[in-house]
């Protein structure tokens, strides 16, 4: 049976290894939890609303979505000690506002922001990990400005806590997986941080033993390897000899 995702175990598995995960559009992993707020970052510049929410848990890929909408549009990133020189300049670039419930930014500076891009003057993206009612804001006026921006939701599902296991895993030995054959893989798996780990051990053996990158193919292999292992007679789903 599978073992929960934050079994303790969890904690044992070498995801701590000093890698910086890639934030490059590429490597986004879209998963059903997120797979709204991903299709609104890549309508920019063709937003209906100049101000949009992102709203999520740790680790949820808010800041990963907010790098994206960055290097589009060459947005800059406000920081609580800097908006209120950000806000003086009356700029038109588009912003990231990351955390605004958290970080304590200035209210006068923000609200002189959210003006801006409400009267079309810049695009806003503001990130958060709880609902605007629940943030401690001390301007009514700030509050009700966020509150007119559509907010996209991003859910931590057992899909996006796996993908993200393997990238990290992929990461720290310095491998580019394409993350289709993630989610293959997260779609087909026994489900838990243990069989994470065995799985990119395994696929990277292959791949070293093959000289190649990992495929598909290989990680078809790897998967019918641990059935095999488990005594399961089951097919996995999908074509398992075509590479993508």
């Amino acid at each position: 049976m599978a073992i929960p995702l934050r079994d303790d175990r969890l904690r044992q598995l070498p995801l701590e290894l000093g890698h910086t995960p890639s934030h490059a559009e590429d490597d986004f992993l879209v998963g059903e939890g997120n797979a709204l707020a991903h299709s609104r970052i890549l309508a920019w510049p063709h937003w209906p609303d100049a101000v949009t929410l992102l709203i999520g848990p740790a680790a949820s890929g808010k800041s990963h979505l907010a790098r994206i909408f960055a290097d589009r549009s060459h947005a800059g990133f406000v920081t609580p000690e800097a908006i209120a020189d950000i806000a003086g300049r009356n700029e038109r670039g588009p912003l990231v506002v990351e955390d605004v419930d958290r970080l304590g930014y200035d209210e006068p500076s923000l609200f002189h922001l959210l003006n801006q891009a409400m009267r079309g003057e810049r695009t806003l993206l503001l990130t958060a990990r709880s609902e605007v009612s629940d943030w401690t804001l001390a301007t009514d006026d700030v509050r009700s400005r966020i509150r007119r921006a559509p907010a996209f939701r991003l859910e931590v599902s057992d899909d996006i806590e796996l993908s993200q296991m393997f990238a990290k895993l992929f990461g720290d030995r310095q491998i580019k997986v394409d993350p289709k054959i993630i989610l293959y893989l997260v779609a087909r798996m026994e489900r838990s941080p243990e069989e994470v780990a065995v799985l990119a051990d395994h696929m990277d053996r292959l791949a070293l033993a093959r000289g190649t990158a990992i495929t598909r193919t290989i990680a078809a292999e790897a998967l019918s390897f641990r059935e095999a292992e488990r005594g399961d007679d089951g097919q996995q789903d999908g074509d398992l000899t075509t590479d993508e």
